[in-house]
C-alpha cells in the first residue's frame, strides 16, 4: 500500500510586522485589550502576493526535501486570498518555481484549507496519480481588511506554509482525517463584496469587508474541532495518552485553549504562535507545523493532532504519523525582501479606510 509522507516543509512570514501597539494609534484598542481577548500581540503583513509567498514558501520546503521543483507531480494552494480567479494563484506559483510537469489547483476552503489540501494531495498518491505533492496554504488577509473596524482588523495577519508529500511504502503521513462543512451558518464568517455576487454595475463598488459574529464563530469553532478530532481518534484507534502534539489552527488562544482542555493536554503539547502571526487562515497549520520541526517538538514516529475551522463554515481534523524525518536535507538561502514597501501599503490602506468611515 502507499502512503504519503511528508519528507519537506517551509514558510513565508513577511519582514513587515504590526503590532497591537501600532493598532492602537489608529484604532480605539490596546495591547491588553487584544490580548487578553485573542492571544494576538503581532501580525505581519505583506507586500508581495499570494502566489509569491507560496513560492517562497514552497521553496524552503523543496529544500528541506532536498528535491528539485521539476519533479513534483501535483501543486495544490490552499487560499482564500487568489491573486487571480483566472487563472489560477497555483499555476502563478507552478511558473514561479519552475516545475512545468505539475498538475495545478486551487483549493477554497478558508482556515481549514490546508487540511482539505493536505487529504486531496495525500489521496492522489494512495490512488496512484501522483508521487510527489507541494501542499501550500497561503493568505494575504490584509488585503480584505478594513482598518476601520476593531473586531477584525485586530485578528488577521498575512503568511504561508508548505510541505512535501512522497510516495512511501512505510505507514506514516495523514492517516486518517475527518472534514464537514456547517453551511447553514455560512454568513456569519464571509468577506462581503467580492466575487460575482456583488454588483459590478455599481461605480465605484463597496468597499471590502469582513463579516465576523465572533460569539457565535468561538462556539462553533469549539465544537466543530472537537468533534471532528474525537472522530479521528476514533478512527485511528488513539487515546489521548497516544497524542504526541496538537497542531491547531490559530485562530484565537482561547479556543486552542478550550481544545486542549478536551484533550486533556499539556502545554508542551500543544503548538501555539498567534501571538506572533494573528490568524493567517489556510496558512496557520502549516506555519505551526513548520515551526514546530524547528523547535524541536517532533520527533520520529510521533502522532499528530491537527484541527481547524474556517468560513463556509468547515470544519476538519487530522491526524498524522510522522516519518523518520524531523530535519532540513538542506536550507534554502532567501534574499531578504524590503518590508518598507509593506508600510507604505498599509499606511495607504489604513487611511483610505478611516477616511471611509469618517
Amino acid at each position: 500500500m502507499q502512503y504519503a509522507e511528508i519528507t519537506g516543509w517551509g514558510k513565508y512570514t513577511p519582514p513587515a510586522i504590526l503590532t497591537n501597539d501600532d493598532l492602537a494609534t489608529f484604532i480605539e484598542t490596546s495591547d491588553e485589550w487584544i490580548r487578553t481577548r485573542t492571544g494576538i500581540k503581532e501580525r505581519r503583513i505583506s507586500h508581495i502576493n499570494t502566489a509569491e509567498m507560496s513560492a517562497l514558501a514552497a521553496k524552503h520546503a523543496l529544500a528541506s526535501a532536498g528535491i528539485d521543483a521539476s519533479e513534483l507531480d501535483l501543486i495544490i494552494v490552499a487560499t482564500s486570498c487568489p491573486d487571480t480567479l483566472v487563472p489560477n494563484t497555483a499555476s502563478r506559483v507552478q511558473q514561479l518555481l519552475g516545475s512545468n510537469n505539475a498538475a495545478c489547483f486551487d483549493l477554497s476552503s478558508a482556515c481549514t484549507g490546508f487540511l482539505y489540501a493536505l487529504q486531496n494531495a495525500t489521496a492522489q498518491i494512495r490512488f496512484g496519480a501522483a508521487k510527489k505533492a507541494l501542499v501550500i496554504g497561503a493568505e494575504r488577509m490584509s488585503w480584505f481588511i478594513n482598518w476601520a473596524k476593531r473586531d477584525t482588523a485586530v485578528l488577521f495577519g498575512d503568511g504561508a506554509g508548505a510541505v512535501i508529500l512522497e510516495a512511501t511504502d512505510k505507514p506514516c503521513g495523514l492517516l486518517n482525517a475527518k472534514l464537514g462543512c456547517d453551511s447553514n451558518a455560512r454568513d456569519i464568517l464571509s468577506i462581503t463584496n467580492f466575487g460575482t455576487d456583488m454588483d459590478r454595475y455599481v461605480n465605484p463598488p463597496s468597499a471590502l469587508d469582513i463579516a465576523f459574529q465572533g460569539q457565535d464563530i468561538f462556539k462553533r469553532a469549539v465544537r466543530g474541532m472537537g468533534q471532528a478530532t474525537e472522530n479521528v481518534m476514533q478512527q485511528a484507534g488513539l487515546s489521548v495518552e497516544d497524542v504526541d502534539l496538537l497542531v491547531p489552527h490559530q485562530a484565537n488562544v482561547r479556543i486552542i485553549e478550550t481544545l486542549q482542555s478536551k484533550l486533556k493536554l499539556r502545554d508542551d503539547q500543544v503548538m501555539v504562535n498567534i501571538q506572533n502571526y494573528g490568524n493567517t487562515s489556510a496558512a496557520t497549520v502549516p506555519i505551526a507545523l513548520c515551526e514546530a520541526l524547528e523547535q524541536g517538538k517532533v520527533k520520529p514516529g510521533d502522532n499528530i493532532m491537527s484541527a481547524a475551522f474556517g468560513a463556509g463554515l468547515t470544519w476538519g481534523a487530522a491526524y498524522i504519523k510522522w516519518g523518520d524525518k524531523v530535519t532540513a536535507s538542506q536550507e534554502y538561502v532567501q534574499q531578504e525582501q524590503e518590508p518598507q514597501n509593506a508600510k507604505q501599503l498599509l499606511s495607504v490602506s489604513i487611511e483610505h479606510c478611516l477616511a471611509k468611515a469618517e
